[in-house]
């Protein structure tokens, strides 16, 4: 988890020591932000009580085991307990699943981890970080028109089934994009932006598409995602198109703060009328939010589904419960019954 250094005052001491910031989620007791919560955090924070001279710098926020805003003694005589007594977490055993991820954005606390380093194929969940990025450029009543670039859409694609010639305001575009997991209006929206992004430079569809998808690796840096790579807008398989749970924790609690993305991905259904006077019906991938499927849930607010080979079957969760908002990333499920069911354990664990 990427951290940046600041200097900090500890205590009534005269000694400035390195305090580590985490940028996103963070493990609760995993001071030295090794991914784990052990024997090697307690001996770091004593090392850090005590200004130790081989001190290494400590996540303030993990450390603060009492939630007192304080990072002490009282938190080391915690951890010593924690670490002794029962597991930190209840471990969820999913062979089908590949890595998973549970956290409250409120805090920045994750809850819930397995295998989230560890580099996995984004799938459509690419697809919330080009809405990102086109709303970076483009108004959401922006009104496009629907043209050539449908010839890169790749066989196969999910599809929105936007035509050629269909004018339509982005935030349509986005609607297609992410209820309906269009691959075609990702990447009309993805040549959109581009030309938007640059005007005055001329670009062939296929120029406009790579250009979009570097903006969307500068974008994806700009959030902390830096074990990431894109090479397309739709997140259709390619070997050189890699992520990871951490980073898609960060993406989804990034998306979950843009007004349109949350208003589009909470929607179960919605009939659009194009601005070219076109009708289309979507009904959102993600069943958590379908009334009649036995996965539904009240407090589900969105986000994204994902399928291809490479990635498996993969979903981002978003939930609001008594009045926490948590976040929900499972990937490489075998099955898309897979998913739902590891999601809704991981809610009932760690959002009691």
């Amino acid at each position: 988890m990427p951290r940046s250094a600041f200097e900090t005052l500890r205590g009534k001491t005269s000694i400035w020591v390195s305090v580590i910031r985490a940028e996103g989620f963070f493990i609760k007791g995993d001071v030295n932000g090794d991914g784990v919560f052990d024997s090697a955090d307690l001996e770091a924070l004593q090392k850090w009580l005590l200004a130790a001279p081989d001190a290494e710098p400590v996540d303030p926020r993990a450390a603060d085991l009492c939630r007192d805003g304080v990072t002490d003694v009282f938190d080391l005589t915690a951890m010593r307990r924690k670490l002794s007594g029962s597991p930190q977490t209840v471990k969820i055993s999913s062979p089908s699943c590949k890595a998973a991820a549970f956290g409250c954005i409120n805090n920045g606390e994750l809850l819930y981890s397995e295998n989230i380093n560890e580099p996995v194929a984004p799938a459509s969940l690419a697809k919330l970080l080009t809405a990102s990025v086109a709303l970076k450029y483009l108004s959401a009543d922006t009104v496009i028109t629907v043209g050539a670039e449908q010839s890169l859409v790749n066989p196969g694609s999910s599809l929105c089934l936007i035509q050629r010639g269909n004018r339509l305001k982005l935030y349509d575009l986005l609607t297609g994009m992410l209820m309906a997991s269009g691959n075609d209006a990702a990447y009309t929206v993805a040549v959109s932006a581009a030309r938007a992004a640059t005007p005055d430079r001329e670009m062939n569809d296929s120029q406009a598409v790579e250009y979009f998808v570097e903006l969307m690796n500068e974008y994806a840096s700009s959030i902390g995602m830096d074990s990431s790579n894109f090479v397309n807008p739709d997140g259709w398989d390619d070997s050189g198109q890699y992520t990871t749970v951490s980073d898609l924790m960060k993406l989804a609690a990034h998306a979950y703060s843009v007004t349109e993305i949350k208003e589009i991905t909470k929607t179960s259904r919605k009939n659009v009328v194009f601005a070219s006077g076109e009708n289309a019906s979507w009904t959102n991938t993600n069943q958590l939010l379908d009334r009649n499927s036995s996965y539904f849930c009240a407090e589900a607010v969105g986000m994204k589904t994902g399928t291809t080979v490479s990635a498996g079957n993969c979903l981002i969760a978003v939930f609001v419960r008594s009045g926490r908002t948590y976040i929900s990333v499972v990937t490489g499920c075998e099955s898309g019954n897979d998913r739902y069911e590891l999601t809704w354990k991981l809610l009932s664990a760690y959002a009691p």
